[in-house]
């Protein structure tokens, strides 16, 4: 009898523990789209990219914090990587964008944060670069930082990030398993009526078409008429804006990686499609919205030595006609970040007594259900 207790005891305990950590959708049967996901389900699935963040969470009024998103684990000025940058809509404060236009790669690490933080963040990012080893006698840096407005749940215009959150965001990043929902740059922030975050998401795309990873990343803060995997969860839940001008307005920051090789011109393609995957969220970029994809190739080969001693430079590169496969897993991983992103995030309080309510999981799944676009029960 006491052996069938403890038995019972362990197993109650089991259950506890693997119902508090079910907070993403894959977790509750919501599977999106047809390819698979790497091991991670998460943008560290793409060899080589770590991601750590900060969260500044004071009192009643400071809910803010940094994201950093690392390409590879080298000195990144050294070995510039190629990247392109796409503005869905440009109601934003992105820094860094014009030179990534014109010599099609970054240099630092990707920082996200809030919107009157961006200049600190570029500062740190200055400050990293000129501190790493090998690069002593540099006097230019086009760091990259994108941002979102938190400032219904944070006190933004007292400016809480300083150099040493976005330095300690870079030194903790991680690959593997990463934090998504009130954490980093997500920490204060909406989305869909709804509390918004972090979320990410992959695609592998079968061998025989390259066998390529895409990650995704993203920070959500912006409107629109919220759908699940096709299902009108805002309207069901009759939740979502009336007055369709500053009801909706907002942003959203999505950083994409991928293995394959790609040069800028095709990296920005791929950018362009994460910007599909927000619409299937219903996500409208509004007038207001600052709507950014950053997207990066980290083929290791293509990576771009500095100084580069040859007055050529030798890459590989997928043929056009090979990237569609591509164009989809961006899509399905950027739908399926959005989506993590309300799933992992909870109930938070803020600025003057603001409280933004999490997603209500029960009835999106029952709502989900009533659709039949539960893959498998596993709630």
């Amino acid at each position: 009898m006491i052996k069938q207790r403890l038995l019972l005891i362990t197993f109650l305990l089991i259950s506890i523990n693997l119902s508090a950590q079910k907070k993403r959708a894959r977790d509750y049967g919501i599977e999106i789209g047809i390819l698979k996901t790497g091991p991670y389900n998460s943008i560290t699935d793409v060899k080589g990219v770590k991601v750590g963040h900060t969260s500044i969470i004071k009192g009643d009024n400071i809910r803010t914090g940094v994201t950093a998103i690392l390409p590879h684990s080298g000195n990144i000025f050294q070995l510039k990587v190629p990247a392109a940058i796409y503005l869905g809509n440009g109601f934003g404060k992105l820094a860094g964008y014009s030179q990534v236009k014109e010599l099609g790669n970054i240099e630092t690490p990707i920082i996200l944060t809030n919107t009157l933080s961006v200049p600190t963040a570029s500062n740190a990012l200055i400050t990293y670069t000129l501190q790493q080893k090998g690069n002593e006698s540099i006097h230019s840096v086009n760091s990259i930082v994108g941002e979102t407005n938190d400032g219904w749940l944070n006190d933004i215009r007292g400016r809480h990030v300083k150099e040493v959150h976005v330095l300690d965001a870079i030194e903790n990043a991680k690959s593997g398993n990463i934090e998504e929902g009130n954490v980093g740059a997500g920490t204060g922030t909406n989305c869909f009526e709804y509390k918004g975050g972090i979320g990410t998401s992959s695609r592998v795309i079968p061998e025989n078409l390259g066998g390529f990873t895409v990650g995704v990343l993203v920070q959500t803060n912006f409107g629109g008429i919220l759908q699940i995997n096709g299902v009108p969860i805002a309207k069901e839940l009759d939740n979502y804006p009336r007055n369709y001008t500053y009801d909706v307005d907002g942003s959203c920051m999505i950083v994409v990686m991928t293995d394959a090789p790609l040069n800028s011109r095709n990296l920005e393609r791929l950018a362009k499609r994460a910007m599909m995957g927000l619409a299937k969220t219903g996500g409208i970029a509004s007038n207001g919205s600052g709507d950014y994809v950053i997207a990066v190739s980290t083929f290791e080969d293509n990576f771009i030595p500095y100084p580069n001693k040859s007055l050529f430079i030798k890459t590989k590169e997928l043929d056009n006609g090979a990237i569609t496969p591509l164009f989809l897993a961006v899509i399905e991983a950027t739908e399926e970040a959005i989506i993590n992103s309300l799933f992992a995030a909870k109930t938070m309080s803020g600025r003057n007594n603001h409280k933004v309510e999490a997603l209500p999981i029960n009835d999106v799944i029952k709502i989900m259900k009533k659709y039949k676009r539960i893959t498998s029960d596993k709630k």
